[in-house]
């Protein structure tokens, strides 16, 4: 059976083998022809397809199988045979469909000697039906499979397949330009999504994350990014200084996030380096960060409450980065509406944004989060969510004001003093 080059390293032996990616990439086509292949290869295999809630098997795979054992001509003759709620394999082998928040510890027991486990739409599998499953599918040669459409970083089968994945696993990822046989239709629905939708366009076609559901302010530009290729491999220019923007948190366990973007201004491009965040840490934390991974050299600029005092040391937050060995800028108070200001800026700029993949992903999941407050009942808006998100937000749209109108910048640069780093 032809398969697309993206899904190869899938076809080898392994315990776990996951496929994660936005809608037209093949994923449950590619599984639902290695589960045949695998019958024919295997006399007798039993497999079961799984879902979290499988109310009837129209949820389920069987129909997708059923039409590949059409179209690959395979009959009673080869072994096949097709029931009303499961499918005999050749060898006496089966495959059956079942929805995992029926089982109990006990039930579960029914699929010990399965050899081959299929979770479907594997994003919304629970820790409970994971931790029931993986133990179950224990016979010699046996593989757990998934596909899915990541949803949150935090969901069960995300943890367990791209946070830190058992040893052996393989895993990947695939979106509609790795389908070779994507057809027009979805890519005419592709386009009118990024069109229509642009804040679901990255979750439901490139694999991303979901966003804010409504009223994301980056979503859409964040997607072109993607699609343009800006969003990648950026390499720093030696010759072109480095600068440091941030959006002040404070020190203890309930106090704002702290942000931090280093960016360079190459000639008329806006190349982000690297993201830095963190809760309730000191300020010689991120001085720390910042030249731990190369950027000792960067001009910090802070916004307009950098001249504000650290409620724990007294002095101002300018004075404490400038006294690390840090020039300072600190851009002025836009006064009324500068949220929109910044959001504005940022909008106008992001064609000529450059993203660095890795080291930027935090940052980006922020920025494609943080998102309009709406009155539901009267259908307007109510001006920028203040959450976890605006902290990025809010140094990066500093970053796009200071790069548009270098003179809101103070006239006096704050050089630094050369002096030791007092702990605050």
């Amino acid at each position: 059976m032809p398969t697309a080059e993206v899904f190869t390293p899938l076809l080898a032996p392994a315990r776990y083998k996951g496929a994660h990616g936005g809608r037209g990439s093949g994923k449950s086509h590619v599984f639902a022809e290695m589960l045949i292949e695998d019958a024919l290869a295997n006399k007798g295999l039993l497999s079961v397809c799984i879902r979290e809630v499988q109310r009837t098997l129209a949820d389920s795979a069987k129909r997708l199988i059923e039409a590949k054992l059409v179209a690959h001509k395979l009959t009673e003759a080869d072994g096949f045979k097709v029931w009303r709620e499961r499918i005999e394999t050749p060898g006496d082998g089966v495959i059956i469909f079942n929805g995992m928040a029926d089982h109990t510890a006990e039930s579960i027991k029914s699929l010990e000697g399965f050899r081959r486990a299929w979770i479907e739409e594997a994003q919304t599998l629970s820790a409970r039906s994971l931790t029931l499953l993986r133990p179950t599918i224990r016979a010699e040669g046996s593989e757990i499979w998934a596909s899915w459409n990541p949803r949150r970083k935090t969901d069960p089968i995300d943890l367990l397949l791209r946070g830190s994945p058992p040893t052996g696993a393989v895993v990947v990822q695939a979106n509609w330009r790795d389908n070779p046989w994507f057809p027009a239709v979805l890519d005419q629905e592709r386009r009118d999504c990024l069109r229509d939708d642009p804040d679901q366009y990255d979750h439901i076609w490139e694999g991303g994350y979901v966003s804010a559901l409504t009223g994301a302010y980056f979503a859409k530009h964040l997607a072109t990014a993607k699609t343009e290729g800006r969003i990648g491999k950026v390499v720093a220019d030696p010759l072109i200084r480095r600068r440091a923007f941030w959006d002040l948190g404070g020190a203890g366990a309930s106090a704002d996030a702290m942000a931090i973007w280093v960016a360079q201004f190459v000639d008329r491009e806006i190349r982000v380096l690297d993201y830095i965040e963190g809760v309730g840490q000191v300020l010689a934390h991120y001085v720390a960060e910042l030249r731990a991974r190369g950027h000792g050299e960067a001009l910090c600029v802070l916004p307009h409450d950098g001249v504000n005092t650290n409620t724990i040391t007294g002095k101002r937050y300018e004075d404490h980065v400038r006294d690390a060995g840090f020039e300072v800028e600190v851009v002025q108070n836009q006064g009324r509406g500068a949220a929109m200001m910044r959001i504005e800026a940022v909008r106008r700029l992001f064609p000529r944004i450059w993203f660095d993949a890795a080291a930027t992903e935090a940052g980006r999941d922020a920025l494609g989060f943080y998102h309009e407050r709406r009155d539901e009942n009267r259908n307007v808006g109510l001006g920028p969510e203040h959450d976890w998100s605006s902290h990025a937000a809010d140094a990066f749209g500093l970053m796009c004001v200071a790069y548009e109108q270098p003179m809101q910048t103070k006239e006096r640069r704050s050089r630094p003093r050369g002096g030791g780093w007092m702990g605050a």
